[in-house]
């Protein structure tokens, strides 16, 4: 039987070009690297979608299990799992964020 939660987490990254996984939401982030995360994101203008894993703890636990990475927040970019807050940032600097949204916006 496949897991409800995993099966809602896989609905929300075909239907998110960029996917979010966060402490808080957006407009009310929740934790330092929730909020750096969102920022880089509101600097390079692509819409995103978000969730608040606070508010669902059962996401929380499941979000970590299905890509294997213990920290929060999560991001995603047509589905495939980028990394968290440093790397985020970090490919916001050298450009690779801009050119990775660049393409996933142009298929």
């Amino acid at each position: 039987m496949a897991d409800p939660v995993i099966t809602e987490i896989e609905n929300e990254l075909r239907n998110n070009k960029i996917m979010i996984y966060m402490k808080g939401t957006p407009s009310f982030p929740q934790c330092g690297f929730s909020a750096a995360t969102i920022e880089v994101f509101e600097q390079l203008g692509r819409p995103f979608g978000s969730v608040d894993v606070l508010s669902q703890p059962a996401k929380r636990e499941a979000i970590k299990r299905y890509s294997n990475w213990p920290t929060i927040p999560q991001v995603y970019v047509d589905g495939k799992f980028l990394g968290g807050c440093d790397i985020v940032r970090e490919m916001f600097t050298t450009g690779e964020l801009k050119r990775l949204l660049d393409a996933a916006f142009a298929s």
